[in-house]
């Protein structure tokens, strides 16, 4: 049985808060006669069904309005729509339309008290890894066995630029290619010229890694890649550049030569690991006055936090100079954190009382700054850590990433082959968006690729037309977009540390790709559908899909062609409340006119475009 078309989107021409009462609207195909119209929702946790009035209509659309009451008890309320006609029902819920009553889990959410900031969706971010970014300052480079790492096995080696990183021997976390933050400064004007509006740096503070995922030192930032002052003046430059920036907190373990650690003993502090009657003992987990302590993941050189101990939650968020608070104010003012591995933070192996932590890290940040953006690291479903209490947004690897990637490289996460049809792509992304509130949706991080995993070139064997298809994905879809430095430039590398090269400065001049995402960037950035804009299914076959990002008069449809064959495909976008004009692709610059609620398109092989509505059509 065909289903009727109905749709709710939940921008703001769909959902609207007076007081302590919502106002939903429903679009309804005209085609389709309903006898009853609802929405469902449960203030004191038992069903209430609000009748829903008619309020507008287009030729082909009817618009049904409801008011109800925000749930009393709790922050988060909940709501779905119910069409009931001669012998059937249907319902609709974040993830689509159903014939019978949906989970909860997939229903409407509005959050009264906790919203992310609403920059976040307004930016286009770029993460940089420092040390293979740019070396601006060759004078603080890293030395040729300057120290040791590891707990002191390995030496850290100088590397010249753009030399091969060290895939065979495990030496990646010790070589040294000398990017820094004066190289990052040095090169605002390429950033900004790409379009890039937010920067998000891994970790800059104190440590023995170039990766710096070991912290040794909170309050400083590593003399390898700069000072505390001219990072402040960097801020200051990005802020004037109306930029923002975003850091790296790692606070689930230190490194091993952490002062409260000291493995090595190059700290005049007597260390966790040199006695057990040292002060910071219970910083960490020990097996009674054994060394054998907890690393994270097992990793040695990696000891993990015990959030337990006050003077550690007074260290990181709760206390007046904690590390949380003293980079987002004066002189630094940075804008956002990302907390590493957060989901894995709490007390103990099995992060015990993890959620209480991460909404403690929570209102940390915003008591300082309430527009600070919470970004969570989470390399699978992030959901419980969604609902607006807790994080504003994840590193979305399950929403966005894991599905694009198994699609066009037919590769999971664990480079296992799987093969994902356009329907189970389409499923899976619906079923994330639908478990989070919508505006922590807009605030998700997607990329597709990242320190953390392969180049996405790499994995599609270097094909030009699924980077690119995979890439205007990247900029329409729902949730904020984050280049990985250099995939701009059409980077490739495996595994880490490979997919960490030196950024290949020589070859920006005629690079193929660079004009490529100028152009992506340029729509996301001028384009308030694409930033806030409600996600409209309209097509899907077995090797095509089509979608709308819409916000009040601003329409993009985006269209994909998976296929190895050019397609013609007649679009509904009537279902946009759009039954005549012009759209315009923003690749191309091809012109195609929607008639009587239908617009044709014509898809090259193995592509995706973007086609935005003029105004005035």
């Amino acid at each position: 049985m065909t289903k009727p078309f109905i749709f709710h989107g939940q921008s703001s021409d769909w959902v609207s808060r007076h007081d302590q009462k919502l106002t939903v609207r429903l679009a309804v195909e005209k085609t389709a006669a309903f006898n009853k119209i609802v929405v469902r929702h449960e203030p004191d946790n038992e069903e209430y069904l609000v009748e829903m009035t008619l309020s507008g209509e287009t030729e082909h659309l009817n618009y049904w309005t409801a008011t109800f009451e925000l749930n009393s008890d709790r922050a988060m309320t909940h709501y779905v729509f119910k069409l009931v006609a001669d012998k059937h029902q249907y319902w609709l819920d974040g993830k689509g339309v159903s014939q019978r009553v949906p989970s909860k889990e997939t229903h409407f959410k509005f959050n009264a008290e906790h919203q992310p900031p609403e920059w976040v969706s307004e930016q286009v971010f770029y993460q940089i890894f420092p040390d293979r970014f740019c070396n601006g300052n060759p004078d603080i480079s890293v030395k040729d066995g300057e120290y040791l790492v590891s707990g002191g096995h390995k030496s850290v080696t100088s590397k010249a630029w753009g030399s091969p990183v060290d895939t065979e021997n495990g030496h990646g976390g010790c070589e040294f290619y000398g990017g820094d933050l004066y190289g990052v400064e040095q090169k605002l004007d390429y950033l900004q010229a790409l379009g890039v509006s937010a920067l998000y740096l891994n970790p800059i503070f104190t440590a023995p890694s170039n990766h710096k995922y070991d912290t040794s030192d909170y309050t400083q930032v590593d003399p390898h890649l700069g000072t505390n002052e001219h990072f402040a003046s960097l801020c200051e430059k990005l802020h004037q550049r109306d930029m923002k920036i975003m850091l790296d907190a790692v606070f689930n373990h230190t490194s091993t030569e952490h002062p409260w650690f000291n493995l090595q003993g190059l700290s005049p502090t007597t260390g966790a690991y040199q006695s057990v009657d040292s002060p910071y003992r219970h910083y960490y987990f020990f097996e009674g006055e054994s060394q054998n302590y907890i690393g994270w993941k097992g990793i040695r050189s990696l000891p993990v936090l015990n959030f337990e101990h006050p003077e550690v939650r007074d260290y990181i968020y709760q206390g007046e100079d904690a590390v949380i608070k003293h980079w987002l104010k004066p002189p630094y003012c940075i804008d956002g954190w990302r907390f590493d591995v957060i989901h894995m933070l709490g007390e103990g192996e099995g992060a015990k009382n993890n959620a209480h932590y991460v909404k403690a890290f929570r209102q940390s940040a915003k008591d300082v700054n309430p527009d600070c953006y919470v970004l969570g690291e989470h390399f699978f479903e992030a959901t419980q850590w969604l609902q607006g209490d807790q994080e504003d947004g994840a590193m979305n690897y399950y929403g966005f990433a894991h599905p694009v990637r198994a699609l066009l490289a037919q590769l999971d996460i664990s480079f296992d082959p799987i093969q994902l049809s356009v329907g189970d792509f389409l499923d899976w992304q619906a079923e994330a968006r639908a478990k989070i509130p919508w505006h922590n949706q807009l605030s998700q991080l997607n990329q597709l690729d990242s320190h953390d995993t392969a180049r996405f070139l790499e994995l599609v064997k270097n094909d030009p037309r699924r980077f690119k298809l995979a890439a205007t994905l990247l900029f329409g879809y729902v949730g904020t977009p984050c280049l990985y430095y250099g995939t701009e430039l059409g980077m490739l590398g495996s595994h880490d540390p490979d997919n960490r090269r030196c950024m290949p400065w020589d070859t920006v001049e005629n690079n193929s790709y660079l004009a490529f995402f100028k152009q992506l960037i340029a729509l996301r950035l001028s384009n308030p559908a694409l930033q806030k804009g409600d996600y409209i299914p309209l097509y899907q076959d077995n090797e095509s899909f089509v979608f709308a990002r819409q916000l009040g008069d601003n329409t993009v449809i985006n269209a994909f062609n998976l296929s190895d064959t050019p397609k013609t495909l007649s679009i509904d976008v009537w279902k946009t409340a759009v039954t005549d004009g012009e759209f315009i692709s923003s690749l191309s610059g091809q012109k195609t006119s929607a008639c009587n609620g239908q617009l044709p398109l014509a898809l090259s092989s193995m592509s995706g475009d973007l086609l935005a509505l003029q105004r005035g059509s």
